[in-house]
């Protein structure tokens, strides 16, 4: 099997619009979740979320590009844009045809098929845009990764909820290191911030109408986030022959399902696949130092999360540093492991481990050290970044140290 290396990354979510802005607010512990800004905002119970505050697409995209992009899309091209600068790749010739795209999303373009219900049923316009069906569809970022990049070799997307950054960058992971490819872009992207969005959401009962808590006592439910990372996969090899800039080493990734509940997470699932990371990577539980948690601040994934790290790391569980970002960017649903991975590479290459903000009181069922409210420094070769679906579909990965 060849080594993966990520040589390249790139984002835009609520703490900022790229790698080196987001990190800045993980070490300052800064929160990117305020005050909506959405249309008819006033008929939503939920009225905070994760916004990419400010955007405007117009600032990056021309009126032709927009007629094709749902901000889903915009936002994984800019985040692609960044990642693949940084990795100094041109894919023409042979390369282009060993390299791909595989990203991951939930609700794909939920803004332009939003946007079109209301002036279909609510207006009562009788002709929308030829464009909206491969503007709505959920492979339409990967399908633009792949044009605009000339990316010839496998590309398709990965939908399973709130993992699905996570079975994405997995996917891409292997194909990589089997041998399938030699470089791939992976990630995910998500922007659900609308109407119709946050009211299905509220009808489930897991929103937070203040902040997102996680681990904490007092916590009282999730908070949504919108935005995009993308990464360079490569394998090691092809990197080192060009003396690319390696940011880590992708060391292992294991994927589980429930086979339970369609909402309610199980230990047993997410124990299988923090374990089979593990194994998969041949990696000793005493070697991992941080764990960026699945974390959404509901009173059923924190207490069941911590419980499965607890019975896979046993007694090396209390020094194990684990905490949620998602205080702090929100649940970027789909895209929500990809912005995730920012703060395991954060860790294993800065030393610096992302705090859990907006801690209050102690929860005796989240007894693990969760880094309350402020970063720390810490030195630590390995991280893993957990990812646990509805629908019971669980996704690992850990990262290595350069």
């Amino acid at each position: 099997m060849k080594r993966v290396v990520i040589t390249g990354a790139g984002t835009i979510n609520p703490l900022g619009r790229d790698v080196d802005a987001t990190m800045e607010a993980m070490r300052e512990g800064r929160s990117g979740i305020g005050p909506l800004k959405i249309r008819d905002v006033e008929r939503l119970q939920i009225q905070i979320g994760g916004q990419v505050s400010d955007y405007d697409e117009a600032e990056y995209f021309n009126r032709q590009q927009i007629a094709l992009y749902d901000r889903f899309t915009q936002f994984t091209l800019l985040a692609a844009r960044q990642a693949i600068e940084q990795s100094g790749l041109k894919f023409t010739g042979k390369l282009a045809d060993r390299s791909g795209v595989v990203l991951g999303t939930s609700g794909g373009g939920l803004n332009t098929q939003d946007e079109n219900y209301r002036v279909v049923y609510e207006t009562g316009k009788n002709r929308v845009h030829p464009f909206i069906v491969p503007k709505l569809m959920n492979n339409a970022a990967a399908s633009h990764v792949s044009m605009e990049w000339n990316l010839r070799g496998p590309s398709f997307t990965v939908a399973t909820a709130c993992a699905s950054s996570n079975h994405a960058m997995g996917q891409a992971f292997n194909m990589v290191r089997f041998g399938m490819a030699k470089v791939m872009l992976t990630g995910g992207s998500e922007s659900m911030l609308c109407f119709g969005g946050i009211k299905a959401w509220e009808g489930l009962r897991v929103m937070s109408k203040d902040s997102c808590r996680p681990f904490s006592a007092t916590r009282n439910g999730m908070v949504q986030g919108e935005g995009a990372g993308v990464y360079v996969f490569e394998e090691y090899e092809h990197a080192k022959a060009r003396s690319a800039d390696i940011l880590c080493e992708v060391a292992g990734f294991a994927m589980s399902s429930d086979a339970a509940d369609i909402v309610m997470p199980s230990k047993q699932g997410a124990a299988r696949a923090i374990a089979g990371a593990l194994t998969d990577g041949k990696i000793k539980k005493s070697s991992v130092g941080y764990v960026n948690a699945h974390g959404t601040g509901t009173a059923a994934n924190d207490k069941t999360e911590c419980a499965a790290v607890a019975d896979v790391f046993g007694s090396h569980a209390d020094q194990l540093m684990i905490s949620s970002t998602k205080s702090m960017h929100g649940h970027l649903i789909g895209g929500t492991g990809a912005v995730e991975l920012l703060a395991c590479i954060m860790a294993v290459r800065d030393g610096i481990i992302a705090p859990t903000i907006n801690y209050e009181e102690p929860d005796p069922e989240c007894a693990l050290d969760v880094v309350p409210n402020v970063a720390r420094e810490a030195k630590t070769k390995f991280a893993l970044s957990n990812a646990f679906a509805f629908g019971g579909l669980n996704a690992v990965i850990a990262v290595k140290a350069a």
